[in-house]
């Protein structure tokens, strides 16, 4: 089979402006970058709908607990979208715009693959339209604000207010919660000192940096519903601490409409198209353990409005992803959807069994490769709690079985029977990855009848209950487990929290993505762990109060055999090694 970046100089493309066209989108609202994709205008959230249009059905796809050997979620979500236009169902991809670090630093492309990807898929992993470089600027602006507000006030002392007619904002040096951000995987940066070239350069103090996806700018941008909305948003940051212990703003240190300003652009869904010229909206980014791990609310509502079918996808397993967007994003936008879609794989299942050694930089175990029905068996158990997770939050569940060559028929119908015996509303094989939409055709019809059986949004928490017994309520309920287990540091920051009035705000806690437990060794299906809460911060743009269940890893590092090593320019040109 040819490579993605291959298969995607090979694909049929509309023009952005044909593409924009059948979508009936008018073409002062579409800003093309280049000749296939575009920035469609925020004024299509206010563009009046047919008169016998109803609103579009929203499909969330999740997965299984994620193993290091990869389920196709992306090649699903988009492979599904396919589906539903192979079957004459009109619908529109919504996904995540991926980050420059992965891109270089492990995956080398993460805009699906096969003939379910994302086109032109360089296009799609290399800088897009520019928005992660956008959100960066306005992130360290607000980080070059704060320095220099800092140094100005140390230098000038009491006759700062006279000299500036600025209030003095007192900034504890010692308490600076904004960091710096870059899209890149650096280690490097993740502690480091700041002004120590002498009295001109700035106070010193240390100081970090977090990849630009961790920003609370992203999960802002991946949250707001039109500009205003992020305006507000962006004015909520909490900066520092003034040396009384009060929260120093952008709104206060009066760069929140600057940052707001670099956005604009920014702000606007990106359109783009599959191999088969199904449309797709690129927006946003956010990760799905330090945030929600989910595309735009902005993305998604102007898709809804122009098609049938909506296909989003949740960052990691249900136990993330799907969690936040229920918990998080659908309780700040109100837009659920009809059917939950989980990606499950024969080896996939295998590796959640717990009974393989697979490690990083080893040989695989023989058994992913051939038929082993007792280690499947055992790893459906996983498959069967994420099920049950997913239809907690009242939504009929259909499982994806994105199927690989090794797969043996008796496995197959293992995991098709075991899905159903779990409760799944629809089982369907995709062969989206091999076949495209006509691979997918089968899950796309399971998705349509899902979609038809009524469902009920349940939240796992009420806005009242205390942070505290959210926290305790999500580990019980949204992981299985037994409850948290809080540092002495997080226990007075909840009680602060909670003392400012921030109880009503949803938590999203950020652990790993690779065990429903905060521990990546506990593997299946765990029972009776505790989750221990180390660390509380508020993001107040965001809206919601995140928690770090041990040492999360917010500035990634580049391993020892990175992608970009492979990736180059031919003697024509074109980029090679990107797949």
């Amino acid at each position: 089979m040819l490579s993605d970046i291959e298969i995607s100089r090979q694909s049929p493309r509309l023009s952005i402006q044909k593409l924009a066209k059948r979508l009936a989108i008018p073409s002062h609202l579409l800003y093309p970058y280049g000749h296939h994709k575009g920035k469609l205008s925020l004024a299509l959230l206010k563009q009046p709908a047919a008169p016998a249009k109803r609103p579009g059905k929203l499909v969330l796809v999740s997965a299984i607990t994620p193993t290091p050997l990869g389920e196709g979620k992306t090649v699903t979500t988009l492979g599904l979208s396919m589906g539903l236009n192979h079957i004459g169902q009109a619908s529109i991809a919504t996904i995540r715009q991926p980050s420059l670090g992965p891109v270089f630093g492990v995956k080398g492309g993460a805009a699906g693959g096969g003939l379910a990807q994302v086109v032109p898929m360089e296009e799609m992993n290399l800088h897009l339209t520019g928005d992660f470089h956008a959100l960066a600027a306005a992130h360290n602006l607000a980080a070059a604000a704060l320095d220099a507000r800092l140094f100005h006030e140390d230098k000038l002392g009491e006759q700062f207010s006279a000299r500036t007619g600025l209030a003095r904002l007192d900034i504890d040096p010692a308490n600076i919660l904004w960091p710096r951000t870059l899209d890149m995987n650096d280690r490097a940066l993740r502690h480091l000192s700041v002004g120590q070239g002498g009295p001109s350069d700035g106070v010193e103090r240390p100081d970090r940096f977090v990849i630009t996806a961790a920003s609370e700018l992203m999960a802002i941008l991946a949250l707001a519903t039109d500009l205003q909305d992020l305006r507000a948003r962006i004015g909520r940051i909490q900066l520092a601490l003034d040396l009384k212990g009060q929260p120093i703003t952008t709104e206060q240190l009066e760069v929140a409409g600057a940052m707001t300003v670099l956005l604009r652009e920014a702000l606007q869904p990106t359109l783009m198209q599959t191999t088969e010229q199904t449309p797709v909206l690129v927006h946003a980014g956010p990760f799905a353990n330090i945030a929600h791990g989910n595309s735009s609310v902005i993305a998604d509502r102007i898709a809804l409005a122009l098609t049938d079918y909506v296909v989003t996808e949740a960052g990691f397993g249900s136990d993330m992803g799907l969690e936040k967007f229920f918990n998080i994003k659908y309780r700040q936008s109100g837009t659920a959807p009809a059917c939950v879609v989980l990606v499950a794989t024969v080896r996939g299942l295998k590796a959640n069994s717990g009974l393989l050694d697979i490690r990083p930089g080893q040989p695989l175990p023989a058994s992913l490769a051939s038929e082993d029905l007792p280690t499947l068996r055992q790893g459906c158990a996983n498959l069967a709690w994420h099920i049950a997770n997913a239809r907690r939050y009242g939504v009929p569940v259909v499982v994806a079985v994105n199927r690989f060559p090794g797969d043996s028929q008796a496995e197959l119908d293992l995991l098709l029977a075991e899905a159903t015996r779990a409760g799944a509303a629809g089982v369907a094989l995709s062969h989206a990855f091999t076949q495209g939409g006509a691979g997918a055709s089968e899950l796309a019809s399971a998705v349509v009848a899902a979609c038809e059986l009524p469902s009920q949004v349940k939240l796992l928490y009420p806005d009242e209950m205390s942070l505290s017994a959210k926290l305790a309520t999500l580990v019980e309920c949204g992981y299985g487990g037994r409850g948290v287990i809080l540092s002495d540091k997080a226990r007075r920051q909840l009680a602060a929290l909670s003392a400012a009035g921030w109880d009503h705000l949803p938590v999203c806690v950020a652990k790993t993505p690779l065990s429903l437990s905060h521990d990546p060794a506990l593997k299946g299906v765990p029972t009776d762990f505790e989750v221990p809460i180390e660390e509380v911060r508020l993001c107040a743009g965001a809206g919601f109060v995140y928690a770090l269940a041990g040492p999360i890893m917010t500035m990634p590092g580049l391993g020892s055999l990175p992608a970009y090593r492979h990736i180059d320019i031919d003697a024509d040109g074109e980029i090679v090694g990107l797949s």
